[in-house]
């Protein structure tokens, strides 16, 4: 939830629900939220929001009770400071569908604006020159309001905008006041186009160069960093900045342009955390950069932009921390009237993942070989080999319309050459099928669970069949271990059920068997099946119904631990230690999206925060990073081009967040297209809740709905893009994308419930 508090004579006073969102230009204001991770920790984000008239000495006491806030959380907050008029997206989120800042304050004795005879104003400076083509600008008179509709925005972004209108019609004209539309370059013989520029002295042309035009001409300035010292920032010389700069017994600020942070080591005060804060704000005075945004975070609990600054970051720090201050934030939060049960512990929930698939439909799947296809019959589409590519086809029925979801899966030991081919082949189908089906691209041992649901039996056999994999052998001069059924086999099997089970071939030794598992063991006419003590009836029950697949003449001699025969061991090589525990997998966190928006040969990529439905832009292309999944949605909208290289994009994110913070290249890249049959899918989701999102994003993405654009971290990152790259020249992309991965959330400290 969120809490809020004034600052009056210089100590925080809570502001009253239903004053949430009313902010008034003469005061200082502290806003607490708190929310629940997928994990079950607590994660709190501190904004200090200071008014365009507020006093030093208010702005200051802001600054200084927001540390102490933290302080009295845990010590694993990050704190922001928003400056009106200049606040993140992220704070922006908390107050839908927008804040607009009144004039007064406490010091002024709260002198309403209402209160007043009620002024024209156009919420930014009051001059034709604040109007541009590509934004959407709201004035607000007595007795109407007017939406400026630039040429260049979008008919979503209009959308949203009428929302806004409404807002301010039904706060501040008590629904009684006209509403009126104009749009850029409409002629003046219209009455209320007209009646708008007379506020302006008359129409004339607006000029060419934007208001984003100026935003993209900012000088950025070099990395600077900075030691805070008795109230002082002393600079550090440093030839790139690395994690080990950062000593845990001092604060640092780093500058870098648009953004400040101010790094807290853990072993530092409170007093000396205050100072740090006191002297990032007199260096940004310094500058002459008194608006710029400060972040504030904790060592240990570092966000994602903070450590993309770095050049080096290691994965994993070890930071002792307090679990005080869950108590005090659960206290808040029950204040509220909410449910606080289970949130103090940090244990994730424990559930059984759900498939949200329509198990009815038709599968067909080739075998890529070279630059060709063979489909497979319907006994052999659920047997793959490690070191082939296949590329499925699953058609099912949609609301008014089949639906399809095309797919390559790629063995660990299948070459390049086969899968650019395997990625080449799905494409045209996707064309064929005129960009309506989703497309996903799957690595073996990282299946989601709707993947092995859809094969319902799956087999993946050693070796492999292809000519591509057959020559790489013998260049490597490796020996060739293709499954062969009269040779040694041995086959873990796993799932859930009959319609969700698998045999996976697996190096046939001692080692290979864990007890939470059972297996299928063959050498010639001889076949065993072995059951690991810690595995149920149900884990049983499956190696009978997989043993008819993989040897259906043969009855397995039954084994279990304890009880092995000596043949048994003989046909392993003999006996020898072997783990228990069950093969882990990545745990989801929780989601974060961000938005990839081409406009003339350039990629802008950002992140929006709160996101639901509502903010989808169809012009547009979003990633969800699910931390083990990574989904790319493409909007109706955009250009062909460009929809051809989304999934590369995808692949690009794939390697560097793999180079640049050690995560599983290997990640679920699913890629979805978005038409107007998608739209009617969506209508029926009436809540986007995150944790909703993160357990039913396959399913959301296999109905061919669409995932929310967002703004990141109010900051907009503006990348050259060469659209007319081939899309398995995927290698090319890695420096024009650089930016995303800076961007995408590796998942926090706080996220996993340190």
């Amino acid at each position: 939830g969120i809490e809020i508090w004034r600052i009056e004579k210089l100590s925080p006073v809570p502001v009253p629900k239903s004053s949430h969102g009313k902010f008034y230009a003469g005061d200082s204001y502290i806003i607490l939220k708190t929310s629940a991770s997928k994990s079950g920790a607590l994660r709190h984000d501190i904004h200090y929001w200071l008014g365009e008239d507020t006093s030093q000495d208010e702005a200051g006491a802001a600054a200084i009770k927001t540390v102490e806030l933290d302080a009295a959380l845990g010590g694993r907050a990050v704190q922001y400071r928003e400056v009106q008029g200049h606040e993140t997206e992220k704070f922006l989120s908390y107050f839908k569908p927008c804040i607009i800042p009144l004039k007064g304050g406490i010091a002024s004795g709260f002198k309403h604006v209402e209160e007043e005879e009620y002024k024209t104003c156009l919420y930014v400076p009051f001059a034709r020159s604040s109007l541009n083509h590509d934004d959407i600008f709201i004035l607000d008179t007595k007795s109407k309001i007017f939406q400026f509709n630039g040429s260049n925005s979008s008919i979503q972004e209009r959308a949203k905008a009428l929302e806004v209108v409404q807002y301010i019609k039904d706060t501040y004209h008590d629904g009684k006041c006209e509403v009126a539309a104009i749009d850029d370059g409409k002629l003046m013989a219209d009455a209320e186009t007209g009646e708008f520029w007379g506020f302006f002295g008359g129409f004339a042309p607006l000029p060419r160069k934007t208001t984003r035009d100026e935003a993209r001409s900012i000088v950025t300035v070099p990395t600077r960093l900075y030691r805070a010292q008795k109230g002082q920032a002393e600079p550090v010389e440093i030839e790139s900045l690395t994690r080990e700069l950062l000593d845990t017994n001092g604060c640092y600020i780093i500058d870098c342009g648009i953004e400040v942070f101010v790094w807290m080591g853990r072993n530092t005060s409170l007093d000396e955390r205050k100072t740090a804060s006191v002297a990032a704000d007199e260096l940004l005075l310094g500058l002459d950069r008194p608006k710029c945004h400060v972040v504030r975070v904790i060592e240990g609990f570092e966000t994602v932009m903070f450590r993309s600054k770095f050049d080096s970051w290691p994965q994993s720090t070890n930071v002792a921390v307090t679990e005080d201050g869950r108590g005090k934030v659960a206290a808040l939060l029950k204040r509220q009237g909410l449910n606080v049960r289970g949130l103090m512990k940090a244990a994730p929930p424990k559930e059984e993942p759900q498939p949200h698939i329509d198990c009815t439909g038709n599968l067909q799947v080739w075998h890529v070989n070279g630059q060709q296809k063979t489909l497979l019959q319907a006994s052999d589409q659920s047997k793959f080999y490690s070191g082939d590519c296949y590329i499925f086809q699953y058609s099912y029925p949609g609301e008014d319309k089949e639906e399809h979801l095309i797919g390559t899966w790629f063995g660990t030991q299948s070459v390049e050459e086969e899968r650019v081919s395997a990625i080449s082949q799905a494409a045209k189908i996707i064309e064929l099928l005129k960009f309506s089906a989703t497309q996903t691209r799957i690595y073996e041992g990282y299946e989601p669970l709707q993947f092995f649901v859809i094969f319902q039996s799956f087999i993946v056999f050693k070796g492999g069949l292809s000519e591509g994999y057959k020559k790489h052998l013998i260049e490597k001069e490796l020996a060739d271990d293709t499954y062969k059924e009269d040779g040694i086999a041995l086959f873990r099997v796993q799932g859930t059920g009959p319609d969700n089970m698998q045999s996976i071939q697996v190096e046939p030794v001692a080692s290979s068997l864990n007890s939470s598992y059972c297996y299928i063991l063959h050498s010639g006419s001889s076949v065993f099946t072995w059951t690991g003590n810690l595995t149920t009836s149900e884990d049983q029950e499956l190696v009978e119904r997989q043993l008819d697949l993989i040897k259906a003449s043969f009855h397995g001699m039954f084994s279990h631990k304890g009880a092995e025969s000596e043949q048994f061991w003989e046909i392993l090589g003999g006996k020898s230690e072997y783990p228990t525990e069950k093969i882990g997998r990545d745990a989801e966190s929780d989601p974060h999206l961000f938005s990839c928006t081409f406009s003339k040969g350039e990629l802008k990529v950002t992140e929006i925060y709160n996101f639901n439905q509502d903010d989808l832009m169809t012009e547009d292309v979003f990633i969800l990073d699910c931390h083990s999944d990574l989904y790319i949605w493409v909007g109706q909208m955009v250009e062909y081009k460009n929809k051809m290289q989304a999934l590369a994009i995808g692949e690009v994110v794939n390697v560097e967040v793999d180079r640049k913070f050690g995560m599983s290249i290997y990640r679920i890249v699913i890629l979805v297209w978005l038409f107007n049959e998608g739209m009617r899918c969506l209508n029926s989701l009436n809540d986007w809740k995150l944790q909703e999102l993160s357990k039913r994003a396959m399913w959301i993405v296999v109905l061919g709905d669409m995932l929310p654009k967002g703004q990141a971290f109010g900051q907009v990152y503006h990348l050259k893009f060469n659209a007319e790259l081939w899309v398995g020249q995927i290698s090319q992309f890695v420096i024009c994308i650089e930016l995303v991965i800076d961007v995408i959330n590796m998942r926090t400290n706080e996220e996993l419930g340190e």
